[in-house]
């Protein structure tokens, strides 16, 4: 069970989501509302991994590596 209080329980919660989002615009590409909302997740969720990058680098490059952001 993730702390979702924690930064990476919330990183690894907005990256469901935004997968999630991700599939639904695939078949609905016109959903502009539902556009707009994915770019505030993903800002989000870039500015949580900012934060752990700065305070705990080791817990940064284990989460990156298990979520597969990046390569």
């Amino acid at each position: 069970m993730i702390n979702t209080g924690s930064v990476e329980g919330q990183i690894s919660s907005l990256t469901q989501r935004i997968g999630s989002i991700s599939n639904h615009l695939k078949s609905n590409h016109k959903d502009h509302s539902t556009q707009r909302g994915l770019m505030k997740l993903v800002g989000q969720r870039k500015s949580l991994l900012v934060y752990l990058q700065k305070n705990n680098l080791t817990t940064y490059r284990e989460l990156i590596e298990k979520l597969g952001l990046r390569k």
